[in-house]
């Protein structure tokens, strides 16, 4: 099992090296640095928690706070569905552009508990909410078209959003700034660099400004007429997994979280070969200076004692399992024994299936 003081690429070749073979190359020993232990490592005292948060928060929102009033809102038209409605939206983001969406409301008596679905990244930037709750049939056939795929490829072919509503949550979601109605035809993985570039040149980053429409869009659904301010949780897959434990480290009014295949030691994705390290997408999930303070564990260690259910799979390829653990087992010391807190491992590799979808959906009605 690794340590919090593992290294930076895990071992992009041992640091030991065979008779009679080359030193490494100025890069590789860069490459090879310890990773230093985080300074704000989480323990179990008091103080931590407040110092922790205030770190974290300064970290991962950077210039690009959420704002203090609650966003405009522009409503689209409404849909009627097996038991409940459908209603096209869009909030206003923390960069002023609009955050296209749909809202989900049960058509029994409320008030209600809320979910807030983060959806994933995929390399699949054409859709965005539309990766968990249905398009309407409204939308273009080419939304449609992908919106169904991608659930058959990654969700079991069930829209998570849809069957949350049925269930008797209001729901939304929203398109994070680079997907769906935030995107432009044509944009793909290589496309990612110029959009962070260009949001590190106006002094933020590209995760930071997702980080801070997430809390916005919290926010806003805790004041909906028919929702428990109370009982608004969040809940997501793959990116929407890191979204929503670091919503819910972030933000102590969220009332519960389920994060599906994304929680791993720093370490561990920084080994070779990690998917972390190809591409472009870890722009999107970077929160550039925290590693020196908090680890992943780390900062999902401030929603304790919260209810917090983390899936995971052996099987997985993006994550490696020993890394998973060690971050579970990290992250599992901040809550007292007793608290809401289920680390799940399930079959199948990186996908949120109908039973894994179930098995969140029994776990928040469990919850009261």
């Amino acid at each position: 099992m690794p340590t919090r003081r593992g290294w930076l690429g895990g071992a992009l070749g041992a640091l030991a090296l065979p008779a009679g073979a080359a030193p490494p190359a100025p890069l590789d020993r860069v490459l090879q640095r310890l990773l230093p232990a985080p300074r704000l490592a989480w323990r179990p005292d008091p103080g931590w928690h407040a110092q922790a948060l205030s770190r974290a928060r300064a970290w991962v929102l950077g210039s690009t706070p959420a704002l203090e009033a609650l966003p405009e809102v522009a409503w689209g038209a409404r849909e009627s569905c097996d038991g409940y409605s459908a209603q096209a939206l869009s909030l206003t983001s923390t960069l002023g552009d609009p955050q296209p969406g749909l809202l989900l409301r049960p058509y029994t008596p409320g008030p209600h508990p809320a979910v807030l679905l983060l959806h994933d990244h995929g390399a699949r930037f054409d859709i965005g909410h539309e990766k968990l709750i249905r398009p309407r049939a409204d939308a273009p056939a080419g939304v449609q078209a992908s919106a169904q795929a991608w659930v058959q490829r990654f969700y079991g072919g069930q829209f998570v959003g849809d069957a949350l509503a049925r269930a008797g949550f209001v729901v939304l979601a929203l398109d994070a700034l680079g997907w769906g109605g935030r995107s432009r035809p044509g944009f793909a993985r290589d496309d990612q660099q110029a959009l962070a570039n260009h949001l590190m040149q106006q002094g933020r980053h590209w995760a930071g400004v997702i980080a801070a429409d997430d809390q916005q869009a919290h926010r806003w659904l805790a004041t909906q007429p028919g929702v428990r301010p109370d009982r608004v949780a969040v809940l997501g897959f793959s990116m929407g997994a890191q979204r929503a434990w670091q919503l819910a480290a972030l933000r102590p009014e969220v009332w519960a979280c389920v994060a599906a295949h994304w929680m791993c030691t720093r370490e561990g994705l920084l080994r070779p070969g990690q998917h972390t390290l190809q591409g472009q997408s870890a722009f999107s999930m970077l929160h550039p200076g925290m590693a020196a303070e908090l680890d992943h564990p780390d900062l999902a260690a401030l929603i304790a004692p919260r209810p917090l259910l983390l899936l995971g799979s052996p099987e997985d390829s993006l994550f490696p399992w020993d890394a998973v653990q060690a971050a579970w087992q990290q992250l599992s010391r901040a809550w007292p024994s007793g608290a809401p807190l289920r680390l799940q491992s399930v079959g199948g590799g990186h996908r949120f299936d109908g039973p894994q979808q179930q098995l969140a959906l029994a776990w928040l009605q469990g919850l009261g």
